[in-house]
């Protein structure tokens, strides 16, 4: 893809997914048709899904556009996270290390576990009487 078109990736964390999109523009973010602080009510949030933007000093250069569903808000901006990362290494190849050793290439496989028949949870366990 050249610049006008931009670059595209999609990031996932827990149940959440995020399909990014950014182009050459001036900083403006958008999820889910509204802007970041908007969506996002705790700038905590913002703070992790501009974290690789400000890593690599693009932070006023792309415009994102973001479709997210799924999960909660903290996995919904790590999944953007990892969308923007993957964008940036197609953006710029030898951004790769940087990215590599701050975290924001690797998708967190931690997925909530399943409740198994007979417990009360996915490990929990009835209390079993003493005497």
């Amino acid at each position: 893809m050249n610049k006008m078109e931009g670059y595209a990736a999609t990031g996932r964390r827990k149940t959440a997914t995020a399909q990014v999109r950014m182009k050459a523009g001036k900083g403006n973010m958008m999820v889910n048709k509204r802007t970041i602080d908007d969506y996002f009510p705790r700038k905590t949030y913002i703070k992790i899904i501009k974290e690789p933007l400000e890593k690599v000093d693009f932070l006023d250069r792309f415009d994102v556009e973001v479709k997210v569903k799924g999960g909660g808000l903290t996995g919904q901006a790590e999944a953007i996270r990892l969308g923007l990362s993957r964008i940036l290494l197609r953006v710029n190849p030898e951004l790769k290390g940087i990215l590599r050793k701050a975290g924001f290439l690797t998708r967190d496989p931690r997925m909530k576990e399943r409740k198994k028949p007979g417990l009360t949870g996915a490990r929990a366990r009835h209390q079993i009487p003493k005497r």
